[in-house]
């Protein structure tokens, strides 16, 4: 009995150090995006975003979902929409927008976001100017969530 109470109590640490390491990649990868696309906004003489924590929890929730079904979409069937997500967390704006995608690294996403005319849009739009970002890590590859707004 003790035996199996030690080896219960280490695959419990286990499971504890992956989800902590896990959230480490994540926390660091929505880090990466945050300054990502402030540097793109300077580099195009644009204000830098600030983060909105209401927005990345919003952000954060998606990309759970994404990763959960293993697949990048704005929305799921039975999933509000975006703009009732960042109500439901405590956002305040008038306008919004987001980017959604998967990749290994924060720095391939960001790449795929400025490739994409869509997606650059969002990141320089002069409207905006706060953002939220969340990223989930599941088997390897990270779903992220850009929501952008323009705060009221």
């Amino acid at each position: 009995m003790r035996l199996k109470t030690h080896l219960s109590a280490a695959v419990l640490a286990g499971i504890m150090l992956c989800a902590c390491a896990a959230g480490q990649v994540s926390e660091r990868a929505e880090q990466e995006l945050f300054s990502a696309v402030n540097r793109a906004r300077r580099m195009q003489g644009l204000p830098a975003l600030r983060w909105d924590e209401s927005l990345a929890v919003s952000a954060r929730r998606h990309a759970a979902l994404m990763a959960a079904h293993g697949s990048a979409q704005h929305a799921f069937a039975g999933e509000p929409g975006l703009s009732a997500r960042a109500k439901q967390t405590g956002a305040r704006f008038t306008y919004l927008s987001e980017n959604v995608t998967q990749g290994p690294t924060a720095e391939f996403i960001h790449g795929q976001f400025m490739g994409s005319p869509n997606h650059r849009a969002n990141i320089l739009d002069r409207d905006m100017d706060s953002i939220g970002v969340g990223v989930i890590e599941r088997a390897g590859q990270l779903f992220a969530v850009e929501d952008f707004s323009q705060a009221r």
